[in-house]
C-alpha cells in the first residue's frame, strides 16, 4: 500500500520518463548502478566498460522501473542523454574534466537548472498544477558549478512546499516522497527526494539544502552522508530562499563520505565560489584530505541535557545504539567526554533566542529579480497579475493570511529584529566555542536523531495530519550557530530503518570532520542498499 498523496497525475514526466527510458542498442542493461560510486564510475569509463551514454540510459530504466512508487522526481531532464554524448565526445578527445565527468546527480528543485521549471514544491510555480511555470534562464551557482565539473543532470527533485518540512516531503506539486528503507516511515525532509533518488540508486549522488535539518534529516532517515557545511561556504545564488541572509546553505547527499567530498570539493573550489570558500577551503581540497584523517587522540562531545532537554533522554532503542556507536569510536582511539554543555548555561540561552528576522520576502523578491529575461514574471506582484491570484507559500499553520501580511515588517522593525537577533547568534557561537575549548575538543559526537523514524502516518483517523516532527538532535541549534555537520550512517533499527551519527565541529571544519567520519565509515561499513519493489506491486 502507498500512501503517497498526489494533487493530480504527473502525465508530462511519466511521458518523458517512458521516451527516455526505451531500450536503445547499448550495454545499459549490463551496468549495474546499484550504490555505485564516483570512482565506480571513473574506473567504469578509463576501462570502457560502459560509456557515459549507456550508464545515464542505466539509470533512466531503474528510474522508470521504480520511481512511480517511490516519487522521489518533481521533473526530469530532457536533455541528459544527450549532455552524456557530448561528455562521451569530450573524454574521447581528451580525456575526463575531472572525478565528476559523466556522473549522473540529482538537483533539489528549490534549484535552479536552466531551461527547466523551478517549483520549489509549489503548485503556485508550476503550470501543470495550476500555477505559472517559474523557468529561470541560467543555472543556479552550485548547479554551474557541477554542470562545469561533467556532472549529468537527471532530474529535479521533490520537496514540501518552499521547503518548509523536516520531516515529510509532501508537495503540492507531486505529492508525497516514500522512503525506499520502509514506505510506512517518514523520508526526512526538506531534501527527501534527492535523499530517497540517492538510496534508490536514481542517481549517484545528489545536492540538497537546508535552513533547518533539510539535509540531516533526509540522510539520518536514509542512511546516507549527508554534509550541512558552515553557513556562507557554498554560493545560494539560485535557491529559492527560505532565509539565506542567516540559515540557508547547499551541501551533497552521498552514499560514502568519499563521494560527499568530492562533491563538496566542486561546490567550493575555483571560480565563482564565495569569499568565504576562498579563505577557508583546505588546502588539496576535501577529498585529498581524508586520507589524512585519523581518530586517534581526537576528543570528542557525548549527546546529553546540556545541549538540549527536549530530546533527552534518548529513546531507549537509540540510546542502545549510540552506546554501541561511542564503544566503536573509543576503539578507534578516539576520547569522549560526556555532556561537556553541562553546566554551561547553553540550553537556557537558546530559549532566550530571539525571534529570527523576517527576511523572506527580501530574499525571495532578489531571487525572482535574478530569474533572467526569459522567464515569465520577476517579483510576487507579477506573479500575482498572471495568476490572478494572491501570493501564498505553501501549507504553513498561516495559510489563510497574505503572503504581505505574514513577512512584510516594517523597516525599523526589520532593523531592531536583526540587531536582536545578531547579538543573541554571536553570544551563542561564544558559549559553543568556550565548551569546546575547555574540554579541548576536536567535536561533537551525536545522533542525529533521539528515536526511530516517525510513521509517514502518526495518526490513521487523521491520515492528513503531518506534523514536522523529526526527533532531530543537532537541529535548529547548528543552523543558528552557522557551523558543519556530517551526518553518517552507523547501525539499523528493528524495523529496518537506520540509525545514524552526527559530527559537529567548529566554523570551518568540514575537512575535519569528513575526515573523522571517513575512519568511522571504513571501520563499520554500516549502510547497505534498500530492497526495491517496483511500480507494479502498489
Amino acid at each position: 500500500m502507498s500512501h503517497r498523496i498526489r494533487p493530480r497525475p504527473r502525465a508530462g514526466l511519466v511521458a518523458l520518463l517512458a521516451t527516455l527510458a526505451a531500450p536503445v542498442p547499448s550495454a545499459a542493461q549490463a551496468v549495474d548502478v546499484v550504490e555505485l560510486t564516483v570512482a565506480d564510475v571513473q574506473a567504469g569509463y578509463a576501462s570502457g566498460r560502459f560509456t557515459a551514454v549507456q550508464l545515464t540510459q542505466a539509470f533512466l530504466e531503474r528510474i522508470a522501473a521504480y520511481e512511480d512508487r517511490y516519487n522521489a522526481f518533481i521533473s526530469l531532464a530532457p536533455d541528459a542523454l544527450a549532455v552524456a554524448a557530448a561528455l562521451d565526445a569530450e573524454y574521447a578527445r581528451s580525456g575526463p574534466r575531472g572525478p565528476m565527468h559523466g556522473v549522473p546527480i540529482v538537483i533539489k528543485d528549490n534549484m535552479d537548472v536552466a531551461g527547466l521549471v523551478t517549483t520549489a514544491g509549489w503548485e503556485g510555480f508550476s503550470a501543470a498544477t495550476g500555477g505559472i511555470d517559474m523557468v529561470p534562464s541560467d543555472d543556479a551557482q552550485a548547479v554551474a558549478r557541477m554542470r562545469a565539473a561533467g556532472a549529468i543532470i537527471l532530474g529535479k527533485t521533490n520537496l514540501p512546499d518552499f521547503a518548509l518540512d523536516g520531516t515529510r516531503t509532501r508537495s503540492s506539486v507531486a505529492g508525497e516522497t516514500l522512503n525506499p528503507y520502509h514506505v510506512g516511515k517518514v523520508p526526512g525532509g526538506s531534501s527527501g527526494g534527492t535523499a530517497t533518488a540517492v538510496n534508490a540508486s536514481f542517481a549517484v549522488l545528489g545536492v540538497g539544502t537546508e535552513t533547518g535539518g533539510s539535509i540531516q534529516n533526509p540522510a539520518s532517515a536514509q542512511a546516507l552522508v549527508g554534509v550541512k557545511p558552515t553557513h556562507g561556504l557554498v554560493s545560494l545564488e539560485g535557491v529559492v530562499p527560505v532565509n539565506a541572509s542567516y540559515l540557508d546553505v547547499v551541501g551533497p547527499l552521498a552514499r560514502s563520505v568519499r563521494d560527499a567530498a568530492i562533491a563538496l570539493d566542486v561546490l567550493t573550489e575555483g571560480p565563482g565560489r564565495t569569499a568565504a570558500a576562498t579563505s577557508n577551503v583546505p588546502l588539496g581540497g576535501y577529498a585529498q584530505g581524508l586520507s589524512a584523517g585519523s581518530l586517534r587522540g581526537k576528543r570528542f562531545g557525548l549527546f546529553g541535557s546540556g545541549w538540549r532537554t527536549d530530546r533527552f533522554p534518548l529513546d531507549s532503542a537509540t540510546q542502545r545504539l549510540y552506546l554501541l556507536a561511542k564503544g566503536r569510536l573509543v576503539a578507534l582511539g578516539a576520547e569522549v567526554v560526556e555532556d561537556p554543555f553541562r553546566g554551561s548555561g547553553f540550553v537556557e540561552l537558546y530559549d532566550d533566542r530571539p525571534d529570527v528576522v523576517a527576511v523572506e520576502r527580501q530574499d525571495l523578491s532578489a531571487y525572482l529579480h535574478d530569474l533572467g529575461n526569459g522567464a515569465a514574471f520577476h517579483s510576487i506582484e507579477e506573479w500575482e497579475a498572471l495568476a490572478g491570484r494572491e501570493f501564498r507559500p505553501g501549507r504553513s499553520s498561516q495559510a489563510e493570511q497574505s503572503w504581505a501580511d505574514r513577512l512584510e515588517v516594517r523597516v525599523e522593525e526589520a532593523g531592531k529584529e536583526a540587531e536582536a537577533y545578531e547579538e543573541w547568534r554571536e553570544r551563542l557561537r561564544r558559549r559553543f566555542r568556550d565548551v569546546l575549548q575547555r574540554h579541548d575538543l576536536d567535536g561533537l559526537f551525536f545522533p542525529q536523531a533521539s528515536a526511530p523514524a516517525r510513521n509517514l502516518v502518526e495518526d490513521p483517523a487523521r491520515p492528513d495530519y503531518a506534523p514536522n516532527s523529526w526527533p532531530e538532535v543537532p537541529s535548529n541549534i547548528v543552523n543558528d550557530l552557522g557551523v558543519p555537520v556530517v551526518t553518517l550512517p552507523f547501525s539499523y533499527y528493528a524495523d529496518g530503518t537506520p540509525f545514524a551519527v552526527a559530527w559537529i565541529g567548529e566554523a570551518w571544519t568540514e575537512g575535519d570532520l569528513l575526515g573523522y567520519a571517513h575512519v568511522f565509515e571504513r571501520a563499520n561499513e554500516a549502510r547497505r542498499p534498500p530492497s526495491l519493489s517496483p511500480n507494479a506491486t502498489h
